[in-house]
C-alpha cells in the first residue's frame, strides 16, 4: 500500500465539495444521484488532433477517440462511473483524452452503457461484456486492451474480468481502478468510520451508495455485482486509487489484499484527504495530477511487461 500525502490545494477543494454537497438546496440531488439522472450537458468539443466516432449497438452505443496519429500499442476501454444510474458525460470524455494522452497517443472506447433504474442489473454487466467483445472482433487482442474504470465503472471492469475468467477467456494487459464500487453490500468499516468524513456520500443514507435501482432484489455478493467476494486469481496487474476520506475506502483496500493473496500484481495507491473520485479533477490539484501521472507510469509497466 502507497500513501501519497495530502495538500493545502487538495483540502481546499474537498471543503469546496463537501459545502456544495451539504448545500440544502442542490446537494442532496447530487449526492442521491437525481442531478446525474437528469444532467443534459452541452456538446463536447472534440480536441485538435482527435476524431470522435460514435458506435451504435443494439443496446447501448460507444464512443471511440482516436488521435489522429494512432499508437497502436494499446487501446483503453473506459467504463464511466455513476453509481449504475449516471450516463455519460463529458467529464469521462475529458478523461478518455487524458488516457489517450498518457498512453501516447492510444484510443480510447468509452461504453455509455445502459443504467438503472430504467435497466438494472445485468444491463450494464452486459454492456461491458459487449464492449470487451468488440474490440476482440474489431483487431484488438486482449494483451492490447487496458481496462479502466472509476467507481461504479472500477466495479464493473472487475466484474467484466471475473466474467472472462470464468469463460476461460483472455483477460486485458491490465486493469485501472479509481476510487471502485466492489461491495454492494457496504459491508467495509470505512462505511462507518468514514460516514461523517466523507463529502460526497457521507452524513446520509439517502446518497448513491444506498441506491437499490440497479440490484434490485438480487443478491449483491454475486461477483458479477460484488467484485469483492470473487476469485482474484489469474487476474491482470491492477492499479487501484482510492482516497483515505471515502466510504468506499474499504472496497479498495479489501480487493487489494484478496488480490495480492491470489496472486496478482497490484498497486493499492491512498491518497490522504482525498475524496471519491477526485481524480475527475483531472490536474487542476497536486493529488490529481499525481494520480493521473501515476496511471501513465502504469501503462508504460504494462506496455514494458507485455514486451518481456
Amino acid at each position: 500500500m502507497h500513501h501519497i500525502e495530502s495538500t493545502a490545494q487538495g483540502a481546499i477543494l474537498r471543503e469546496l465539495v463537501a459545502r456544495f454537497h451539504s448545500d440544502n438546496l442542490i446537494g442532496e440531488a447530487f449526492r442521491n444521484g437525481e442531478v446525474r439522472k437528469n444532467m443534459v450537458e452541452p456538446e463536447w468539443k472534440v480536441p485538435d488532433g482527435y476524431s470522435l466516432s460514435i458506435i451504435e449497438l443494439k443496446h447501448f452505443s460507444m464512443e471511440l477517440l482516436e488521435p489522429d496519429e494512432v499508437n497502436p500499442a494499446m487501446i483503453i476501454l473506459q467504463l464511466h462511473g455513476g453509481g449504475y444510474v449516471g450516463k455519460l458525460i463529458n467529464t469521462y470524455r475529458n478523461a478518455a483524452k487524458l488516457y489517450s494522452e498518457l498512453g501516447h497517443n492510444v484510443s480510447v472506447l468509452t461504453p455509455d452503457y445502459r443504467v438503472a433504474p430504467e435497466d438494472p442489473y445485468p444491463a450494464a454487466f452486459e454492456d461491458a461484456i459487449t464492449a470487451y467483445l468488440w474490440l476482440l472482433g474489431n483487431g484488438w487482442t486482449a494483451d492490447h486492451i487496458i481496462v479502466a474504470g472509476d467507481s461504479a465503472g472500477g466495479g464493473l471492469a472487475m466484474a467484466l474480468c471475473m466474467y472472462l475468467k470464468d469463460e476461460g477467456m483472455e483477460m486485458p494487459l491490465g486493469l485501472i481502478a479509481m476510487s471502485p464500487w466492489t461491495d454492494l453490500t457496504l459491508s467495509g468499516k470505512s462505511y462507518v468510520t468514514n460516514y461523517y468524513l466523507d463529502p460526497i456520500f457521507g452524513g446520509t443514507n439517502d446518497s448513491l451508495v444506498y441506491n437499490k435501482e440497479y440490484v434490485r432484489g438480487q443478491d449483491v455478493t454475486k461477483p458479477y455485482i460484488s467484485p469483492l467476494f470473487g476469485d482474484f486469481t489469474g487476474f491482470p496487474p491492477m492499479l487501484i486509487q482510492v482516497g483515505d476520506y471515502e466510504m468506499l475506502l474499504s472496497d479498495s483496500e479489501a480487493v487489494a489484499d484478496k488480490a495480492v493473496k491470489a496472486g496478482v500484481k497490484v498497486r493499492l495507491s491512498v491518497y490522504e484527504g482525498m475524496f471519491h473520485i477526485f481524480q475527475m479533477a483531472l490536474l487542476m490539484i497536486p493529488e490529481s495530477r499525481t494520480a493521473w501521472k501515476e496511471v501513465g507510469r502504469f501503462l508504460e509497466i504494462c506496455i514494458e511487461d507485455r514486451k518481456e
